[in-house]
């Protein structure tokens, strides 16, 4: 019974992101962007709608990386970074991966003999605004994986005090 009930809920979950990938593909806004060029990869983000006005509470962490082989001790970046990139004719913006792909690290010793650790290594994360009418379009290289978070401001503001 409790295989039967898992095997339901990973097909639910499996059905939840093919319908996602697939709203992505066809979000009617993306025929503005163009097809990306040679040896870069386009990635799509749908955002959960907002009311109006609700998108201004939120933000969205883009995180470009791809999976390395690390020593698991030194922390390790990417040298790319995000750029934003204005669409002519619309005014939408899309991001683009630019810059080197070398790798920058810490130069701890790792323990004598110790394993390697596969990791998602990221370049310099940016946060842009929130904005669920259009999709967050991220142009990146072949083999690279694109991630985000998703940030709320508090509810509660602060007063500066002068002086």
């Amino acid at each position: 019974m409790i295989v039967r009930n898992t095997l339901a809920q990973l097909l639910i979950i499996g059905l939840l992101v093919h319908s996602i990938s697939a709203f992505s593909a066809e979000h009617p806004e993306l025929k503005a962007f163009p097809a990306p060029k040679e040896g870069m990869e386009r990635f799509v983000i749908v955002l959960p709608h907002k009311a109006r006005g609700e998108d201004d509470s939120f933000r969205v962490e883009i995180i470009v990386g791809k999976e390395m082989l690390t020593d698991g001790v030194n922390l390790v970046r990417l040298g790319n970074r995000i750029e934003p990139v204005v669409l002519e004719g619309w005014g939408y913006t899309y991001y683009q991966v630019a810059g080197s792909s070398d790798t920058i690290s810490t130069r701890m010793a790792p323990p004598e003999g110790a394993a390697m650790v596969r990791t998602f290594v990221a370049a310099a994360p940016l946060q842009v605004p929130y904005n669920s009418r259009l999709p967050v379009v991220v142009y990146a290289p072949t083999g690279y994986e694109v991630r985000y978070r998703i940030w709320k401001a508090s509810e509660i503001t602060y007063q500066a005090e002068q002086g």
